[in-house]
């Protein structure tokens, strides 16, 4: 069934969703557009602040009713509200409690790896981690939560979608011993993931805590770059162990490495340390070095920052060439050079953090 026939099925199920005040959801102005992928339905249901419980029956009713047309795709309903103007905003004394972060089920640590912006190897160095943590005999998991820009499934080799048990439940895909789940793997070639924040954030957290992992002593999470709405939502929903931080030398990409700390810094996540990717470049030819981005910015920043620096990560074919065959370096060649770096840093963190092993 073509998406367009499914998006109307699902307007058509939720036109049988009562709401608060007489009505349906199929005709609720606060229904946003349905999002139908090969893998997901997903929609939010916005409704004035304050009326978030009055509401949840009607979203309740809304997932089992999109499960009836959902041809076994997995099915994401959030319940948002947009904040209330400053007039009329609660005195302090009787705001409710902060969201309590809750750890999830089979997990016992969560590592974030983040960056202040895109095209530094974040993603490539979050596999590759995850893969040298493993290989330090953890069972370890990565989540893909770049949810606009999902590169796990190509970075590991992910073929099809996740399996979703009766329950609804995403059984994660398994590649080079990871537990792997990503919104990629749900997208058809070339599909754009158009969701507003709180969406995304939903999507997110039925992502990790609607995963069966199986009992992990380590999640990798690859976070998307920057400081939005997908980082804010993790920090404050569930215990993180730590961060680290990828940057590459140069002033510009160190400038937002820095932001990605402070972000962190507030939330009082910890820092693990930074590392400073495409380091350097030693040509195949010649042996000769070139620091094509400059050299030791990260190294630095680091020290400025009073953080642990982590180490270098040479900017080598092989580690892009393994990337983009889904055969990650430390999993195709753990014995090399390349791997060797990974494998460094993992260490490093885990003599700083025996307790991550099991």
């Amino acid at each position: 069934m073509a998406n367009e026939t499914v998006s109307a099925a699902v307007k058509s199920a939720l036109a049988g969703v009562e709401i608060p005040g007489g009505g349906n959801l199929a005709d609720y102005g606060g229904l946003s557009d349905i999002i139908v992928t090969s893998g997901a339905i997903a929609f939010a249901i916005s409704v004035a602040p304050g009326m978030e419980a009055a509401f949840g029956p009607a979203r309740t009713a809304a997932q089992a009713a999109t499960e009836q047309v959902a041809e076994g795709r997995k099915v994401m309903v959030s319940l948002t509200a947009d904040r209330a103007p400053p007039s009329a905003a609660k005195p302090a004394a009787t705001r409710p409690p902060p969201v309590q972060r809750e750890p999830v089920k089979g997990i016992r640590h969560i590592l974030a790896v983040g960056s202040g912006k895109g095209g530094v190897g974040k993603s490539t160095v979050s596999v590759n981690l995850a893969l040298a943590f493993a290989a330090e005999g953890l069972k370890v998991g990565i989540l893909d939560a770049d949810l606009y820009g999902p590169s796990i499934p190509r970075l590991l080799g992910l073929e099809g979608q996740p399996a979703v048990r009766e329950d609804g439940i995403f059984s994660p895909h398994e590649a080079h011993g990871l537990k792997a789940v990503s919104i990629g793997s749900m997208l058809t070639a070339n599909q754009a993931v158009v969701w507003r924040g709180p969406m995304a954030t939903s999507a997110l957290r039925q992502l990790l805590r609607e995963t069966d992992w199986g009992g992990l002593d380590l999640l990798v999470v690859d976070l998307p770059p920057g400081t939005g709405d997908i980082q804010i939502s993790l920090v404050q929903q569930v215990p993180l162990a730590g961060a680290v931080i990828v940057s590459t030398p140069q002033d510009l990409a160190l400038i937002d490495a820095c932001k990605a700390i402070d972000m962190l810094a507030r939330t009082n996540v910890p820092i693990l340390g930074l590392v400073e990717n495409m380091s350097y470049f030693i040509a195949p030819d010649t042996g000769a070095r070139y620091d094509i981005f400059g050299h030791g910015g990260a190294k630095a920043a680091a020290a400025a920052q009073n953080l642990p620096f982590l180490g270098e990560i040479p900017l080598v074919m092989s580690i892009r060439e393994t990337s983009d065959a889904g055969k990650p370096v430390v999993a195709s060649n753990p014995g090399g050079p390349e791997a060797a770096a990974f494998r460094a840093i993992a260490a490093s963190i885990l003599a700083e953090h025996p307790d991550f092993r099991p």
